[in-house]
């Protein structure tokens, strides 16, 4: 192994170490930040161990292969487990050059996950609800924690529009290839004749910036408060609490009344500001990057339809990348690391 492989393993056990000391436990940020270093190295130091065995494993076949005292039979199974062993050192070398592909810098970033229901009418907003609660099972398998921020429901059930932040390890990473269009095909429970009827949902994934990165200042901001409410006059506050933030130079509008907090609800608005000024700001600052992401997986295009939920024929489809799977039950239930890791495979593979 090189030097670098041998510093990666290093700096992972000194990790591990200092995840276990007490006085970084007690620093919340020290410690979130030490884990998510730990979790992204993770799969590295893996992978050089187990490439470190399948080389020993490859020296002692082709030893034991080469040894005059061996007899047929011995020389027979130490050919198979010689071609066994260097298959698997070739599937490790290629698997550890893409995990050594630089890393995207926005990765690591916590996200706001913006859910609108497009075409269709109301089954358009079953759709967008049936599309947060997909996100939220496949964040918990993840391992990443989901907080609502805005909710706009529909009698039925459904949303006009959903906006929750994921956190954790590497909440960008995973839901990164998620922006775009997406579309479902299927008989709504109102649907007497037993058509088929194509809804469409949008989904912006917009990681978290922080107060250095997008300066805020506060007289370009048009705050108003007022009560909030569900659905038919559901959960209705008796005070003021709901906050909706207007970013006069740009026109955006984010709105909050989860919490029944102002100042809740006025830092979760705050923090969807800023993630869609950060958004904004990257696309002007990297329209080339942008446009280079669009043309291989269609990242952050948020016009571009990327997927299809067909239920009569039981399928999903990634238009990107031309993958169909034929489970969508599975798949709205959260799983989505097939998907997830098919795209970002397609995306390293133009990387290397």
């Amino acid at each position: 192994m090189s030097d670098n492989f041998s510093q990666l393993k290093d700096r992972f056990d000194e990790l591990s170490m200092r995840l276990c000391d007490p006085t970084v436990i007690a620093d919340p940020v020290a410690y979130q930040n030490l884990l998510k270093e730990s979790a992204a190295l993770q799969p590295i130091v893996d992978t050089i161990t187990a490439l470190e065995r399948s080389r020993e494993a490859e020296a002692e076949a082709s030893a034991l292969l080469n040894d005059s005292e061996s007899d047929q039979e011995l020389r027979t199974l130490a050919r198979e487990e010689l071609s066994a062993a260097r298959a698997q050192t070739e599937r490790l070398q290629q698997q550890l050059s893409r995990l050594l592909i630089p890393k995207d810098p926005l990765d690591d970033r916590d996200i706001i996950v913006e859910i609108r229901a497009g075409a269709g009418g109301e089954e358009s907003a079953l759709f967008a609800g049936s599309l947060y609660r997909m996100y939220s099972m496949y964040a918990e398998k993840c391992g990443l924690k989901v907080e609502p921020v805005s909710m706009n429901e529909t009698e039925l059930g459904g949303f006009k529009e959903v906006c929750f932040s994921v956190s954790g390890v590497e909440p960008y990473r995973r839901f990164k290839y998620e922006s775009g269009v997406h579309r479902v095909q299927r008989v709504p429970e109102t649907e007497t004749g037993g058509r088929i009827h194509t809804s469409t949902a949008t989904v912006a994934v917009l990681p978290e910036s922080d107060e250095v990165e997008i300066e805020i200042r506060p007289q370009d901001l048009q705050i108003d408060t007022y009560r909030a409410s569900g659905a038919g006059g559901q959960h209705v506050n008796k005070t003021d609490s709901a906050i909706r933030i207007t970013h006069l130079p740009t026109g955006m509008v984010v709105e909050c009344q989860d919490e029944r907090s102002q100042y809740k609800n006025r830092d979760k608005a705050m923090k969807v500001l800023r993630a869609r000024l950060f958004e904004q700001k990257q696309r002007e600052q990297q329209s080339e990057i942008a446009a280079d992401r669009r043309a291989q997986v269609g990242t952050g295009d948020r016009s571009e339809r990327i997927r299809t939920y067909n239920f009569p024929q039981g399928r999903v489809t990634d238009h990107r990348i031309g993958l169909t799977l034929y489970r969508i039950d599975s798949i709205l239930d959260g799983d989505l690391s097939e998907i997830i890791d098919a795209l970002a495979t397609a995306a390293q593979s133009q990387s290397i």
